[in-house]
């Protein structure tokens, strides 16, 4: 536990360099605080997928990128034991963000082309209930890669190892209308 903790106050110190690295955005809340999210424009390289409301997503289409706040997360995620009490608190920290999300889509210049929000991540169970749908990677590779790229988060985690397989790598795919319909002009209570 202690070795945990100290690699991941290193990886706080270190994360404002990746942040600024990395061109992602913070989004602020009503209350000027820092949401889960930080996002970034991107364009999308996969394969053609059509969500449930008929938003097709074609290749190099522009989305909003959304990564979560991982070394944020994790230092409120170690000190809860309880993996049903762990993945409530990730559950309610992403619901109450997603109206500072919509709010910071509908300000961004770009946003009369950005088709639709995509997260790419292993925490995709719940996620369906906020409204996004999972998807596959089609590429092999592109999997190993990032499944790999999300072994130190689920490691730092505090989660037994042997639960890892369970955790299947996954796009998550929100169109802006449903995120404007669902999110637009209310206030997710706490």
């Amino acid at each position: 536990m202690a070795f945990r903790l100290a690699i991941l106050w290193l990886w706080k110190l270190i994360d404002p360099l990746f942040y600024i690295c990395s061109r992602l955005q913070y989004i602020l809340d009503d209350q000027k605080k820092r949401s889960i999210f930080r996002v970034r424009v991107t364009k999308y390289r996969g394969k053609r997928i059509i969500l449930s409301d008929g938003t097709v997503i074609g290749k190099n289409d522009l989305l909003l990128k959304i990564h979560l706040h991982n070394v944020r997360l994790l230092m409120e995620y170690v000190r809860i034991k309880n993996e049903l009490k762990r993945s409530r608190m990730i559950y309610k920290l992403v619901l109450q963000s997603m109206p500072a999300l919509t709010n910071y889509l509908k300000a961004h210049p770009k946003q009369d082309k950005i088709k639709a929000i995509i997260g790419i991540t292993t925490l995709n169970r719940g996620v369906q209930s906020l409204g996004f749908e999972c998807f596959i990677p089609q590429s092999y590779c592109y999997r190993v890669v990032k499944q790999l790229g999300q072994l130190p988060i689920f490691l730092l985690s505090g989660t037994p190892l042997k639960h890892y397989p369970k955790h299947e790598l996954t796009y998550l795919f929100l169109s802006k209308e449903f995120l404007y319909g669902n999110y637009g002009q209310k206030t997710v209570s706490k």
